[in-house]
């Protein structure tokens, strides 16, 4: 079992950053891959941007390609996701997931384990 806490949501202008943060606990030597999802009121799950583990391989979500950045803290088990220039439409719940074998990285069902959610939300 893997469990993770995100941090670091709350209330930011449109142009603001934010960074999120997602601390790793339990089996974290079992962890292949991690990422972050953001659902918005009404709206599926929908993914946003992973990195592997071991070798910092990233892959994000065109619309936020140039504007986000994640990262990893091995010695910390923490993974970050550095929010710049952001716009209302990122507005939402932000889920840090992780899992433990290749999946189909787009799909919120392929993962197994979820934080709880922080609130990100991006006034105009």
């Amino acid at each position: 079992q893997v469990e993770l806490v995100e941090s670091g949501g709350g209330l930011v202008q449109a142009g603001g950053s934010l960074r999120l943060s997602c601390a790793a606990s339990g089996r974290t030597f079992s962890v292949y891959r991690m990422g972050w999802f953001s659902q918005a009121p009404g709206k599926e799950r929908e993914f946003v941007a992973t990195i592997t583990w071991n070798n910092g391989i990233t892959y994000y979500r065109n619309s936020v390609k140039g504007r986000f950045t994640i990262s990893r803290d091995n010695a910390k088990n923490t993974v970050y996701l550095q929010m710049n220039s952001l716009k209302p439409e990122d507005t939402a719940v932000y889920y840090c997931a992780a899992v433990d074998r290749i999946v189909t990285i787009l799909s919120p069902s392929s993962w197994d384990y979820w934080g709880q959610g922080t609130q990100v939300t991006v006034s105009s």
